[in-house]
């Protein structure tokens, strides 16, 4: 098999970095001056065993690889409000012997929330969820650090409709063997609701920044109660944290003084975008569906949403702002 990373950024260029280390056969897919470090550098990935340079194919549109192969397994690691794009310009591209990747490969979602699925189901017919557990961190063009150990990554897989099969099993195998656990699940997207319980954070640490604080963790329990709240209205299952637990602790723990997670990140960079509209706006798409007030996850998509659009620098806002954003929102004294 060869693997196709569409969106080799954090999470992507790490899992494409240890999956080439490992023997398999990679390409990584990223645009700009990314796209020209890593050509011309190669990826400079370090985890928390050693730094590495992996001098691999680097594409930016599917043109650049001629005719897909019947054994590609695309890997969509793009942030869930670039997938669209992502999707129809892979989905189109022809395969060896006849047909569309849309119609032949099999396409796995590796991004936080829950949309990218259905987005990928109304365009592909083999598509998987991946419930991804690797804190990585994008350094600048070419550079990515994943300092978790004693493994780089947990990454629940499945079909995103439930079930799984052959394809999922080897894909699987094959990130066993190149630092990461994959448990492949009859129901990875349960995981994938219960990772986004964690990720309704992300707005709060990218516009207050990253450093924890008691305020911080009671705004957000607030969101996850909402969250909640709106999961038991629409009928919807999710890990347990007894789950979670089992499944990470004391296999990816991450070193002091790691920098902010992805919706920083983005902020950091200024890519003008962040995920919150598929995080907290998942949260307040629901409830909206349900009858469920989502005051406080409104506020938090609506304010990172502020600072992507006119490049406010990641925690730039006091957490006592924020909070009581929060509070008149969802009606307290």
């Amino acid at each position: 098999m060869r693997y196709i990373i569409i969106g080799a950024g954090a999470v992507g260029a790490t899992i494409g970095g240890r999956l080439a280390e490992s023997g398999r056969e990679v390409v990584l897919v990223a645009r700009g001056a990314h796209a020209e470090a890593l050509r011309t550098s190669g990826l400079r990935l370090t985890t928390a065993d050693k730094k590495r340079v992996h001098r691999l194919p680097v594409a930016t549109r599917p043109a650049d690889l001629g005719e897909l192969r019947p054994d590609d397994v695309l890997f969509l690691t793009v942030k869930t409000q670039d997938a669209v794009a992502a999707l129809d310009t892979w989905g189109a591209a022809e395969v060896a012997g006849g047909g569309t990747a849309a119609q032949r490969l099999p396409l796995l979602c590796a991004q936080n929330g829950v949309e990218s699925e259905r987005l990928a189901l109304r365009r592909f017919a083999r598509v998987y969820g991946v419930c991804v557990w690797l804190p990585s961190t994008f350094l600048e063009p070419g550079v990515v650090s994943a300092l978790c150990s004693p493994l780089t990554g947990i990454l629940h897989l499945g079909r995103a409709a439930g079930g799984a099969d052959r394809r999922i099993r080897e894909v699987a195998a094959d990130l066993d063997g190149a630092g990461f656990e994959a448990p492949v699940v009859e129901d990875v997207m349960r995981w994938k609701y219960a990772k986004l319980l964690g990720n309704l954070g992300n707005a709060i640490q990218a516009t207050t920044g990253p450093e924890p604080d008691p305020a911080k963790a009671a705004l957000m329990l607030r969101a996850v109660h909402e969250a909640k709240a709106v999961f038991g209205a629409a009928g919807i299952a999710y890990a347990s944290e007894a789950e979670q637990s089992a499944a990470r602790d004391g296999k990816v723990e991450q070193p002091a003084g790691i920098r902010g997670g992805s919706s920083w990140q983005s902020l950091a960079r200024g890519t003008g975008s962040v995920e919150a509209d598929y995080l907290n706006g998942e949260i307040c798409l629901l409830g909206r569906l349900h009858g469920v007030p989502t005051p406080v996850n409104e506020v938090l998509r609506h304010a990172a949403n502020i600072f992507a659009r006119e490049s406010l620098p990641p925690g730039a806002m006091s957490i006592a702002d924020l909070t009581a954003l929060a509070d008149e929102a969802a009606g307290r004294p």
